[in-house]
């Protein structure tokens, strides 16, 4: 597995989270974050979406989309 570095929270208090990555073998998105414990928020996803064991809810905040789109190759996250 070789992972590409997208990006980070340039906000985190620690420097180490959250952060984009792309599995440059398979183009799957490894996504570092903060895990959702919230019962309400959890309830809603595994309403729709069951939670596999393994599985955990993940957080990234919304400034980091860029990141995403430039995980899935659609822009870069340091233009607008």
């Amino acid at each position: 597995m070789a992972l590409r570095f997208i990006g980070i929270d340039n906000t985190s208090e620690h420097g180490g989270c959250p952060s984009v990555w792309v599995d440059d073998m398979d183009g799957s998105i490894v996504i570092q974050g903060i895990v959702v414990t919230d019962p309400d928020m959890v309830n809603q996803v595994a309403a729709r979406s069951p939670l596999a064991p393994g599985e955990m809810i993940v957080r990234l905040p919304a400034h980091m989309r860029g990141y995403l789109l430039e995980a899935c190759c659609e822009r870069d996250p340091d233009v607008g």
